[in-house]
């Protein structure tokens, strides 16, 4: 996790803390939105992905009023990731390079055949990839 960290934090310029915060919540809506066999097989690739899941997660503490109305909409998938990467202190124009970076990684480390599955999945996710 450290290189993907560094990797992240080199291309974006974010600081460590909220690179680490924001690939747990990319990698938790993968394991809640993506191919289960993919994303499992991504995460065991990824030593202390499993801890930045939880961290991410501990930290959104629901979401406050603007996750509950989303949630009542029906809103989720990309666009909530969005704003979760934006809460988390991402601006708006390093979320693709963020993106970019983490599946990079994630192809030289689990190839090709593991993370086309899991882009292709998720709609409109491919913009950011």
């Amino acid at each position: 996790m450290e290189e993907l960290i560094a990797r992240v934090t080199n291309r974006t310029g974010l600081d460590a803390a909220t690179a680490t915060t924001a690939i747990g919540h990319i990698l938790a809506f993968l394991q809640k939105e993506g191919p289960a066999t993919e994303v499992s097989k991504m995460l065991a690739a990824l030593p202390g992905s499993e801890t930045a899941i939880a961290q991410a997660n501990a930290q959104e503490g629901g979401g406050g009023l603007m996750g509950m109305l989303g949630g009542m909409m029906g809103g989720g998938g990309v666009m909530a990731l969005g704003q979760k990467l934006i809460s988390a202190g991402v601006p708006m124009n390093q979320m693709q390079p963020l993106g970019q970076e983490l599946f990079a990684y994630g192809r030289e480390t689990v190839g090709e055949d593991t993370m086309g599955p899991i882009v292709a999945a998720i709609p409109g996710l491919s913009q950011f990839v």
